[in-house]
């Protein structure tokens, strides 16, 4: 018996070690491309790292790639800065007030309401574009933050997230507050929010990420250079018509577009776990 867990154990340790391994690769390519000179990338992939990692990290903040993309790499990082908080924030808001209202507001047809808006989760946003567009442009909103962000802010599984927590928190609790005369605002304030804070943190995380690469949606609404993400840039870079592609500058940006998602993701990984696993209630 205890052979067979030792063996059970191995397998499972040297399975993760070679998935490890396959995914963590092509990071290391971009590392090493990241920190050579565009002339020692022609033609061959350096196997170990080179000399340049900070001079290219300097050349990538302040110049970037202005001949193919006409900004620097830290105007994009801002808009995706910008772009990833306000999606991910927008969506707890609306997400948290939606599922709030489902779950103690009494309306008719609210459990249909809730229906209606758990449905939207199976049209991606591939199928919707089209008239998504078209409203955002007739509201004046192409190449800007507000585009970027207000389109991508309604969240179904957030709702469906909220709507499920809210549903765990005991009855006596609601009827405490109500006998110490709070109002719906106040219990949402010192009651619902505050024992749902570890689950705004772990879908801040997912939301976050998903804000941050977004690709298609700054793609189609942006023409402005100054507009760009740092995302879908990473494409125009590799596509010079008229000079050589500086693969060093082009790799330290992915670099960089990497390195928000880990951060958040290290920074919030014990609040992220919390979130999925304790209800603290």
């Amino acid at each position: 018996m205890v052979e067979r867990k030792s063996w059970s154990l191995a397998a499972a340790h040297i399975t993760l070690f070679v998935g490890s391994i396959v995914i963590m690769f092509p990071i290391y390519l971009v590392l090493v491309a990241a920190s050579h000179e565009a002339a020692d990338l022609v033609g061959k992939t350096p196997a170990w790292f080179g000399g340049h990692f900070l001079s290219n990290l300097h050349i990538t903040l302040t110049e970037g790639f202005e001949t193919a993309v006409g900004v620097p790499v830290k105007t994009m990082l801002i808009n995706s800065l910008i772009m990833a908080l306000g999606v991910s924030l927008g969506k707890i808001a609306l997400a948290l007030l939606a599922a709030f209202s489902v779950v103690y507001c009494r309306f008719p047809f609210r459990h249909l309401c809730f229906w209606f808006i758990f449905v939207t989760l199976m049209l991606p946003v591939e199928v919707r574009i089209v008239p998504t567009y078209a409203v955002v442009a007739n509201l004046g909103l192409l190449n800007t933050e507000a585009g970027l962000i207000f389109p991508l802010m309604a969240s179904a599984i957030g709702v469906f997230m909220y709507r499920q927590f809210f549903l765990t928190i005991s009855d006596e609790l609601l009827e405490a507050a109500l006998i110490d005369g709070a109002g719906p605002w106040r219990f949402f304030k010192d009651v619902a929010w505050p024992l749902s804070r570890n689950n705004s943190a772990a879908l801040f995380v997912v939301l976050f990420i998903y804000g941050w690469n977004q690709f298609l949606w700054p793609l189609l609404i942006t023409t402005k250079e100054d507009m760009y993400t740092i995302v879908m840039s990473v494409t125009r870079m590799s596509r010079v018509v008229d000079s050589a592609v500086n693969w060093n500058v082009v790799m330290m940006t992915a670099v960089l577009a990497m390195l928000p998602p880990l951060l958040v993701v290290i920074c919030m990984q014990r609040l992220f776990v919390k979130g999925m696993v304790d209800s603290e209630k």
